[in-house]
């Protein structure tokens, strides 16, 4: 009976050590993904890349057989194992500088000689028999007979974690608000489980649990069980670290990350395991049943997120705020796309072509610029349209019963679109041919005005949607800044909320924004989402731009490359050059190559060139957002 009770504890943390390798590995991707600018979600990246690898070696070691493997890969498992205390001070040390308390010199020493004492203990593992000695077999496992040098590294272990819980807890005491503090309980409590889970115990009393593997593997699997959890927990607080979304957000986004990765791949693998683990004891190993099981409990998982994601996201983050997110989503879906709406005036103006007879037609709009082509049906083009008087005065005007006001231009007849009766025209529908008063029947007609009546609408719903976009690219930037504040506020409190609202970033940050928006200068991501857009002089030219912060943006990076410019005509001698890289690079989009020919030089020396270029162009925006500043005073 009890052989039978360890034996599946065994299998069952065979399981559970695949699933917090993969917990880990997700999350390690999670934090490389959303917030790898941050110091805290770098180094606790570093922490789930040692949890990672220990317990990757774990399942290595149990799906072999051989003894001379087994030792390899728990010899290679000491490069998790090592450098454990080393991340945990580091990262200790950056919720510490978090808080407004950076290092001023003892913690980053203390850091670097736990790093180099965590390779010296890797490389004892390694080689010979210093730290680690051949391969011994207990309680059911496998592990390194010890040397007098594992009590250096307990030491090492003891010392290095009380001095990061130690830390965490200085954190803890700065922490200003609520939620900051019970975050940083969250962190203090769930970090004991994985610095546990990641120390070599087997190797410490592996004759003393040789005697009892049912008591080992019951605390072991109540560990990895804990660990699991743990990774988790300490990922959430960490997600809000970094970023300016709002709380509902990073709950939201790093939900779904958990719910597609660990959770679906770990659900996989075990049912995997459990099957063959079945098959084999009925007596047919190598089941086709395996991987028809897989592929079943992928689909099902899919299709339960997919069906109850949505109303957990809503239940659990949104509180009070459902109602707004509601009206969000509803816009999202229901939004009048250019796409949704040119396929529309498609379909009503191939209708009121079959209506009338005629072979071609056109729906434009009246914008501020003259006369817009929406969508045209039957005509290869439309002379004149877009030069075209958007009063048209020289057309001729006709009254059409049913129709009111019919206006022939250029062999169409014009239909003008109006929001309400004897307001002043929106856009226009055009019919090749004549109408007149009796061309139509009743029917038609009063079918040809419905349709100009959805015409009608869909324009004005189009219309509204654009005031609703350029009220948010208004709004946009300033938002952005009060959620970055709102986020500095749960660690700096009176200094993040009495700083601007448009603050520049450090002097580094600001050169690798400029350098980003600057590659995607005709377009992507790294322009249209650039913190960038929350600078006051971007915000005190968006008049200026139609009310885009992007094109506002993308202006004022070309001025202040302009900046770049050295008086004179221009040339290709050497006080030219960094104006010549930024120009050609950047504003004309050539490839390295061509730049690198066209200005004589090797592509490492147009790399080194083009850095100082980039930092010459932060300056000239920093003494633009100066300048900027001093016109609002």
């Amino acid at each position: 009976m009890l052989e039978s009770l360890t034996a599946a504890l065994v299998f069952l943390n065979q399981i559970l050590d695949a699933g917090n390798t993969i917990t880990a590995f997700s999350l390690l991707l999670y934090a490389l993904t959303f917030n790898l600018r941050e110091r805290v979600a770098r180094t606790f990246a570093g922490l789930l890349a040692c949890v990672t690898a220990v317990y990757f070696m774990d399942v290595l070691v149990g799906s072999t057989a051989s003894p001379a493997e087994k030792e390899v890969w728990l010899r290679l498992q000491w490069a998790g194992i090592a450098f454990v205390p080393a991340v945990y001070l580091h990262f200790s040390d950056a919720l510490l500088a978090a808080t407004g308390r950076p290092s001023r010199g003892r913690r980053r020493f203390a850091i670097r000689i736990s790093y180099l004492a965590g390779a010296v203990f890797v490389a004892l593992a390694a080689w010979g028999s210093w730290l680690a000695g051949p391969l011994q077999q207990g309680a059911r496992a496998a592990y390194l007979r010890p040397s007098w040098f594992l009590l250096a590294y307990t030491l090492f272990f003891v010392i290095g974690m009380a001095s990061a819980f130690l830390t965490l807890w200085r954190a803890y005491l700065r922490c200003l608000t609520a939620a900051s503090r019970r975050r940083m309980r969250y962190l203090m409590v769930s970090g004991v489980a994985p610095a546990l889970g990641a120390f070599p115990f087997l190797m410490l009393g592996g004759p003393l649990f040789a005697h009892v593997p049912l008591l080992f593997w019951t605390i072991v699997t109540l560990l990895n069980l804990a660990v699991g959890i743990s990774l988790v927990l300490m990922a959430y607080v960490v997600a809000y670290y970094g970023v300016s979304y709002p709380d509902r957000v990073v709950k939201s986004r790093l939900f779904q990350w958990i719910l597609r990765g660990p959770i679906v791949a770990s659900t996989v693998l075990a049912i995997m395991l459990i099957v063959a683990r079945a098959s084999t004891l009925l007596g047919f190993p190598n089941s086709r049943a395996i991987p028809f099981a897989m592929v079943a409990i992928l689909l099902l998982l899919q299709y339960v997120i997919t069906l109850v994601r949505t109303p957990l996201e809503r239940w659990l983050f949104y509180g009070e705020d459902r109602q707004d997110v509601a009206r969000l989503h509803l816009l999202e879906d229901r939004l009048l796309t250019t796409g949704d709406l040119k396929q529309f005036l498609e379909a009503v103006l191939n209708a009121a072509c079959d209506l009338t007879g005629t072979p071609a037609g056109f729906v434009a709009a009246l914008g501020p610029n003259g006369i817009e082509l929406e969508v045209a049906v039957g005509a290869d083009s439309l002379p004149g349209l877009e030069t075209a008087d958007p009063g048209l005065p020289t057309a001729e005007r006709r009254t059409v019963e049913g129709l009111g006001n019919v206006f022939l231009w250029e062999g169409y007849s014009l239909i003008p679109l109006r929001q309400e009766e004897g307001g002043g025209p929106i856009g226009l529908l055009g019919l090749r041919g004549t109408i007149e008063s009796g061309s139509l029947s009743a029917d038609s007609t009063s079918a040809l005005h419905d349709l100009v009546g959805k015409a009608t609408v869909a324009l004005t719903d189009r219309f509204l949607q654009r005031e609703v976009f350029r009220a948010v690219d208004r709004l946009v930037p300033e938002i952005e800044a009060i959620q970055r504040m709102r986020a500095a506020a749960r660690m700096g409190g009176t200094a993040a909320l009495t700083a601007p609202l448009a603050s520049l970033p450090p002097e580094a940050d600001l050169a690798n924004l400029v350098r980003e928006a600057l590659g995607h200068y005709w377009g992507g991501p790294r322009l249209t989402q650039s913190p960038l857009l929350g600078l006051r002089i971007v915000r005190q030219s968006l008049d200026d731009h139609g009310g885009s912060p992007v094109n506002a943006l993308r202006a004022i990076l070309k001025n202040a490359i302009e900046r770049t410019r050295p008086e004179g005509e221009r040339r290709f001698t050497g006080e030219w050059v960094l104006y010549n890289i930024l120009e050609m690079k950047f504003l004309e989009g050539r490839k390295v190559r061509d730049v690198a020919m066209r200005l004589a030089m090797s592509e490492a020396d147009l790399y080194r060139k083009q850095r100082v270029a980039v930092e010459a162009v932060a300056q000239a925006v920093v003494e633009m957002e100066q300048e900027a500043a001093g016109r609002k005073a």
